[in-house]
C-alpha cells in the first residue's frame, strides 16, 4: 500500500500517470526522455526509493542481469563492465558480475549466483564455458548472449568481433611500411578467441605473399608477463621479427618492456601492434598502434539483445530465434610502427 501511494505521490508531483512512473522505475516501456527525467526529478526530490523486492514479486522479473567476465585485471574488462552498466542503469536495471580469472571451477560458482538471484539475462564474456552449464540456462529459459563463442544451444544469441578484419587492416599497414618479417605473439590456445586471432593473423600473412616462420610465432597468457616472456624468446632467434602483432594490448606493452631492456628502440628496430585499444595503449612510449575494439557498441548490442527478449521469453510463449551480431574493430595507428631497417 505504501509503495502504491509514493507511485501516487511522484505522478501527481511530476504531472503524469502512474503507469508511466512504473514504467520509468521498472524499465518495461518507453518513456519519452523529457518526461522520464521529470519523473526521476520527482522521484528524488520527494525521497521515493522503489521497493525492487515488490517489483520482482509484482512482474516476475527481478530487473537484475548478469554479466560473466574472464579477468578483471585485464582493463578491457573494466571499460567493458562500465559500459555495459552504463547501459542497463540508463533502461532502469542493475547488474550482477562475476569474475571467473580462466578458472571452470570458478565459473561454476558464477553460473550458480546467476541461478540463485533470478537473473533475466546473462552475458557471458568470456570464452571459456563449458556446453553443460550453457545449457543451464537454456534449460530455464533465461535469456543468454555470449562473446565469440559459438553454440548449438536454443534461443542463445552470440555477438563476436570480427577479428580477422582487424588483423588484416594490421598486416596491411605493415606490409605498406615494407615489413616482411612479422611476428605473432599468440594468447592461450584454448581460448577460441586467440586460436581465431592466430587464424586469422596466418591468413592475413598468406593473402600479402608471405609466409609464417614457425620461430616467429609464440603462444602467451594474454598477460603483460606473458608478452614480455614472448618477446624476449623472439628476440634470441637466429633472424628476429621487424614487425611484432600482439594477440591483445597487455601482450604488445610486455613486448614494448623487453624491446627496451634489449637495448632497442620502438618503432626503428622493431615495430609493434597490439589488440583492443584499452585506456593504457595510449600512454605507453611510444603510443600503442593497435586494433581497436568498440567496447560500448559491444556492450550495449549485448545487453539489448537480452533485455529485448526477457519479455519474450515466457513458459508459454515459443523461445526467440538466436541471433549473431558481428562488431568491427578498426585499426588505429600511433607512434609504435613505422618502415624497417634493412632486413
Amino acid at each position: 500500500m505504501i509503495e502504491r501511494m509514493n507511485i501516487s505521490a511522484v505522478a501527481k508531483h511530476a504531472g503524469v500517470s502512474k503507469a508511466t512512473v512504473s514504467r520509468v522505475i521498472n524499465g518495461t516501456a518507453h518513456v519519452i526522455p523529457a518526461t522520464a527525467d521529470r519523473v526521476r526529478a520527482s522521484i528524488k526530490e520527494l525521497d521515493f526509493y522503489p521497493d525492487t523486492s515488490a517489483r520482482t514479486l509484482g512482474s516476475g522479473r527481478s530487473h537484475l542481469y548478469g554479466l560473466i567476465i574472464s579477468d578483471i585485471t585485464n582493463p578491457y574488462f573494466p571499460e567493458l563492465v562500465k559500459a555495459f552498466e552504463e547501459i542497463a542503469e540508463s533502461h532502469g536495471q542493475d547488474v550482477l558480475i562475476s569474475n571467473t580469472d580462466y578458472d571452470p571451477a570458478r565459473m561454476e560458482r558464477c553460473v550458480i549466483r546467476m541461478l540463485q538471484r533470478k537473473v533475466d539475462g546473462v552475458a557471458i564474456m568470456t570464452s571459456e564455458m563449458e556446453e553443460r552449464l550453457i545449457h543451464t540456462f537454456s534449460e530455464r529459459r533465461i535469456p543468454t548472449i555470449f562473446m565469440d563463442t559459438s553454440t548449438a544451444v536454443p534461443g542463445a544469441s552470440v555477438v563476436s568481433v570480427d577479428y580477422a578484419a582487424g588483423i588484416h587492416q594490421a598486416i596491411a599497414h605493415l606490409v605498406t611500411l615494407g615489413h616482411t618479417r612479422i611476428g605473432f605473439i599468440s594468447g592461450p590456445a584454448a581460448l577460441s578467441s586467440a586460436r581465431s586471432r592466430t587464424q586469422a593473423f596466418i591468413a592475413a600473412l598468406h593473402a600479402h605473399g608471405l609466409s609464417l616462420a614457425p620461430e616467429h610465432l609464440i603462444e602467451a597468457n594474454h598477460r603483460i608477463e606473458g608478452g614480455h616472456r614472448a618477446m624476449a624468446h623472439l628476440l634470441a632467434a637466429a633472424a628476429p621479427p621487424t614487425a611484432i602483432l600482439g594477440s591483445n594490448d597487455l601482450t604488445a606493452i610486455g613486448a614494448m618492456g623487453a624491446i627496451h631492456e634489449a637495448g632497442l628502440s620502438i618503432p626503428h628496430d622493431i615495430s609493434i601492434i597490439g589488440f583492443d585499444d584499452i585506456q593504457l595503449s595510449a600512454y605507453t612510449q611510444p603510443a600503442l598502434t593497435t586494433i581497436h575494439v568498440p567496447r560500448a557498441e559491444l556492450a550495449a548490442t549485448a545487453f539489448r539483445s537480452l533485455f529485448h527478449r526477457t519479455d519474450a521469453t515466457t513458459p508459454d510463449t515459443p523461445r526467440p530465434r538466436s541471433q549473431a551480431h558481428l562488431i568491427q574493430p578498426t585499426l588505429l595507428i600511433r607512434n609504435s610502427t613505422a618502415r624497417p631497417r634493412l632486413q
